[in-house]
């Protein structure tokens, strides 16, 4: 099979926003510009191992399932670090500069001290699980109900804000995304739930929208998708119960879609060939393709197709040229027509998978917990290319980051850089 080099996903010809898309390497937000999870490298690495093709692997002090961000030489993450050896109970809420050449600490700054007191901290989630945001020379990360704060990318603080409270269950997960000059979050807890936006200048709340579903379990991790659809700007937003797709500028809703009892969604939406992709959650996940046309409760009408099987709970999904790839959390791949759902092709990788995959250099790379990463070729035959190991014993739940063409890859405890 002739492996396509240059596919460009249906997402970044869709128009899907993207204020934050560019042919630039910079990889800006989870899942990189435009959080679709696309690379414009030419020359990833196909192979390697704990000894081969690894520039560098360096400690994480604390920690964290954030996924790096990049650019101008620099990657920036998260961590939270225990404050006096109590793992269990206070955390120093950190941003973290590292050099890419040689991955040496550039800074590392305390934003916030989070009290241990009340936090229900899941098995798979960490302190600081929300990716930052990057543009220019600003830098924004998000903790959740502890805060949400500006620094310069030379580790300045511009502002910060605790306002957004709300019960957290199993910690927070959304990462933040950027429009315009509001800086969007997903505020989904165990007492209530909502949307905001803050001012991506001074860290006040522009806007804040209340959550409609009713459902037993209101606690979800999502992160929005930016899309703009007949000119008008939409952030996706899932939540427990239904997607809803706000106007970024003003929390006004525009549609929504009701998924009954889904809870603690986690996966990023992805828009590709004029369709949205959400996963309904737990506890049986199914995935929605939804036209964006709509206006208002657009469950009956606006619904293209969906499917109950396979369908990730924590990996977003992923979409190069007229397919929908995605990984389930035990391991199974597949291989959907995004137009009409019918199934190319199923394959199970092994293991267990948290990390959205990503699409790069002609290949798609899916992550597990274990470091292991599978490399196929995009197709709808299943094409295998290559699994790759690292020797770490550690989890690896943070998705890939890429900067010119290597790898970043976030361990429990390490940072790897990996390049031909």
């Amino acid at each position: 099979m002739m492996t396509p080099k240059h596919y460009l996903p249906v997402a970044l010809l869709a128009g899907s926003i993207v204020a934050s898309v560019s042919l630039a390497e910079d990889w800006t937000e989870f899942r990189g510009p435009g959080g679709q999870g696309y690379s414009s490298a030419d020359s990833l690495p196909l192979s390697w191992s704990e000894t081969e093709h690894i520039a560098w692997k360096v400690p994480i002090d604390g920690d964290g399932w954030s996924s790096p961000v990049v650019a101008d030489g620099r990657i920036y993450l998260t961590t939270a670090a225990p404050i006096d050896g109590d793992a269990d109970k206070t955390r120093s809420l950190r941003a973290v500069c590292i050099d890419a050449d040689d991955g040496q600490v550039q800074w590392n700054k305390e934003v916030f001290i989070q009290s241990g007191d009340g936090v229900q901290m899941h098995k798979k989630n960490s302190h600081a699980s929300a990716t930052p945001v990057l543009r220019n020379d600003r830098l924004y990360v998000h903790f959740g109900p502890s805060g949400t704060a500006c620094l310069t990318t030379d580790g300045e603080l511009i502002w910060k804000t605790d306002r957004l409270n709300f019960k957290p269950v199993h910690g927070n997960g959304g990462s933040p995304v950027l429009y315009n000059e509001t800086l969007i979050v997903t505020c989904d807890g165990g007492d209530q739930q909502f949307v905001a936006g803050i001012s991506a200048a001074s860290g006040d709340v522009k806007w804040k929208t209340d959550r409609r579903a009713e459902v037993k379990k209101g606690f979800s991790f999502s992160t929005p998708t930016l899309i703009e659809v007949d000119g008008q700007p939409q952030a996706i937003c899932p939540g427990s119960g239904a997607v809803v797709a706000y106007d970024p500028e003003t929390g006004a809703e525009i549609w929504s879609v009701d998924y009954d009892e889904g809870y603690s969604v986690v996966p990023r939406p992805i828009y590709a060939c004029g369709l949205v992709f959400v996963s309904s959650g737990y506890d049986s996940a199914s995935l929605y393709a939804i036209d964006p046309t709509g206006r208002g409760d657009v469950t009956d009408s606006h619904v293209r197709w969906t499917l109950d099987r396979g369908v990730p709970k924590t990996p977003s999904m992923l979409a190069v040229g007229d397919e929908l790839y995605f990984v389930d959390d035990g391991g199974v791949a597949s291989c959907v027509d995004a137009r009409t759902g019918k199934l190319h092709w199923k394959e199970r990788l092994g293991g267990k998978y948290s990390a959205s995959p990503f699409y790069g250099d002609g290949r798609i790379y899916f992550q597990s917990e274990t470091g292991t990463t599978t490399v196929i070729a995009p197709g709808k035959e299943y094409n295998e290319l290559a699994t790759n190991a690292i020797g770490d014993s550690d989890r690896t739940f943070a998705s890939f980051a890429v900067i010119d063409d290597a790898i970043l890859l976030r361990s429990e405890t390490h940072l790897y850089r990996i390049e031909e």
